[in-house]
């Protein structure tokens, strides 16, 4: 029968460093991105999302603005063309996916 008591580890432990696991290196970023690097890496990368994005903002802008004007033509209008943006938007980032996913090593 086994004796309750301390079990004592073989290696000891140091808490200022990361443990190691076999096969496993890990990676330390030295210069991580902030916010403005990335947007501007993505938008590199795909420019037409955010100008599909902007597009979009732009017609749902003028529809609001005709529906408060209370011209409902206009609005009904800006409301077929902010789907047709939207859709724009979708396709353009699925179609950047795609073309991320070809350029990636495999």
């Amino acid at each position: 029968m086994a004796t309750l008591g301390f079990v004592t580890p073989e290696a000891p432990f140091e808490s200022s460093k990361p443990p190691i696991f076999e096969g496993l290196s890990p990676t330390v970023y030295s210069n991580p991105e902030g916010f403005k690097e990335k947007f501007l890496r993505k938008t590199r990368e795909n420019p037409v999302v955010p100008i599909g994005f902007l597009c979009t903002a732009a017609v749902l802008t003028n529809g609001l603005y005709c529906f408060h004007q209370g011209n409902s033509q206009c609005s009904r209008l800006m409301m077929h063309t902010q789907i047709a943006a939207q859709g724009f938007t979708i396709a353009a980032i699925l179609l950047g996916l795609a073309a991320t996913a070809m350029k990636s090593p495999p």
